[in-house]
């Protein structure tokens, strides 16, 4: 038997505005990945502990707030310094086109904007994996 992929959703930072990322983790448990979400307010520090916790494949990040650009890439230079940067990360939320280029260079696999359908989320998750 395959092993489920399995995806953690979090919400760095001190952004309180969670409809995009719920929306997307129970999108992703519809389409048969086994998701964790973290809820709001979450530091890198925790979701890095939480990811390697439970085993995760990918890390799928949300922000609204404006700090995408610190926040984004301190996950993946944590993931590093644990030896787990074997997991994917990706973003989503309100981040200005200009910013996208930059979160790549950091590590960032994958940037969703708002109203990116479900089914290229899905497919990213599936070419990634």
């Amino acid at each position: 038997m395959m092993k489920k992929i399995r995806i953690l959703i979090a919400k760095p930072g001190l952004d309180g505005h969670d409809r995009g990322a719920k929306y997307v983790a129970r999108a992703l448990k519809d389409a048969g990945y086994e998701v964790i979400y973290t809820g709001i307010r979450q530091t890198p520090d925790a979701i890095v502990k939480t990811a390697i916790q439970e085993d995760v494949d990918f890390i799928g990040l949300s922000l609204l707030s404006g700090a995408h650009n610190e926040l984004f890439p301190k996950v993946v230079e944590l993931l590093k310094s644990k030896n787990a940067d074997d997991i994917i990360v990706f973003g989503g939320g309100v981040i200005p086109e200009s910013d996208i280029p930059g979160l790549k260079e950091n590590g960032i696999r994958a940037v969703f904007t708002p109203g990116t359908p479900i089914k290229d989320i899905i497919a990213y998750i599936e070419s990634a994996k």
